[in-house]
């Protein structure tokens, strides 16, 4: 779960028990980014994480180019996902951490989680990213 309020996101278990950790969304702006403009604010969105992609650019996708795509309603392609930044203690400094062009950034060590997760599902886990999440949300009964 992403909550793009406060830039919490959290890797939660079926059990209840989760992780959580800082990350970076998208800008609370209008921008013009890859020769397309739009809102760069992270859409709050029902996601599943569908394709891992090594992608070319060292600087946006970080030192590794990990990028874990993110589908809508379970086939749509979009151009967002979870990656990695080359200079991420500058991008995780900035006090509200809206930095990205609309993607999910984190850090090396959640990222390797994330893809770990991944392969573990089989490519194939849900993200829900929701303006506001309460941690009790969490706790099954």
């Amino acid at each position: 779960m992403v909550d793009t309020k406060d830039n919490i996101g959290y890797l939660v278990h079926s059990d209840g028990r989760y992780y959580r950790f800082p990350l970076v969304t998208g800008q609370r702006k209008f921008v013009c980014y890859i020769g397309r403009c739009y809102n760069a604010a992270t859409p709050n969105w029902t996601w599943r994480a569908l394709s891992k992609e090594i992608k070319g650019d060292r600087v946006t996708f970080g030192p590794s180019g990990r990028f874990i795509r993110l589908f809508q309603n379970g086939e749509t392609h979009t151009a967002y996902g979870i990656h990695e930044y080359k200079y991420e203690d500058t991008i995780f400094e900035s006090p509200e951490r809206f930095g990205s062009m609309g993607c999910i950034v984190v850090r090396k060590p959640i990222m390797d989680l994330m893809e770990r997760t991944f392969d573990v599902n089989e490519g194939n886990f849900e993200v829900i990213s929701q303006h506001g999440l309460d941690e009790a949300l969490f706790v099954w009964k």
